[in-house]
């Protein structure tokens, strides 16, 4: 007798888009786990097979989105990319730009997710670990802009650090106050003016 196809990560799958359609539909206070396993087409018994409490949905999902966040951002600064750094950065910023529909959607998620963090050591482990690849990996970036003779001899980390905390301040005020954010124009500008600080003087 073959054995049994393990369906576990293809049901988890399916849960967590289920949830995400439901947290934009209803919001995340007002969902109840027997709205997403109404969505996921399961029954409640068989979503507590997987996850035990909304928290852990949350979490989870939003582990999958920085998972891929990570993922997309790493092939964007592979060593062999024929732009300068400068361009791979800014093509950073277009691409944070080009993310905005998804982030109007999961951003109040994304920031449950913080609050979790607070309570809940393993989301916060986590997140700690994202940011330090996170910022590893910018610092990486900067660090071969100074070595090409692309940027001045600055803090590569401290660089990084204000790069991600750029990124992460948008986010916040376009989540507070998406009006009066142009996020895509925001974004690039902040990187340019980033970038012109960077630049090493010409020899005259």
């Amino acid at each position: 007798m073959s054995p049994r196809p393990d369906v576990s990560e293809e049901r988890k799958n399916q849960i967590l888009e289920a949830a995400l359609a439901v947290f934009a539909r209803l919001g995340f206070h007002e969902s109840r786990m027997d709205d997403i396993a109404s969505q996921a087409g399961l029954s409640k018994a068989a979503l507590y097979l997987y996850y035990k409490s909304k928290d852990a949905i949350i979490a989870a999902l939003l582990k999958h989105f920085f998972v891929q966040e990570f993922k997309r951002v790493q092939g964007l600064f592979e060593t062999n990319r024929e732009e300068t750094v400068s361009e791979q950065l800014l093509l950073l910023a277009r691409q944070f730009a080009e993310a905005l529909p998804w982030m109007t959607q999961a951003m109040p998620i994304a920031f449950e997710f913080y609050a979790i963090a607070g309570r809940n050591k393993e989301v916060r482990q986590f997140l700690k670990a994202y940011f330090q690849d996170y910022r590893a990996l910018l610092t990486r970036l900067i660090q071969r802009g100074i070595e090409h003779g692309e940027f001045c001899e600055v803090s590569a980390e401290a660089t990084a650090i204000m790069l991600a905390a750029l990124f992460e301040g948008l986010a916040l005020l376009f989540f507070v106050d998406p009006e009066a954010i142009r996020w895509a124009d925001e974004a690039e500008t902040s990187v340019r003016l980033l970038l012109f600080g960077l630049q090493r003087p010409s020899s005259s």
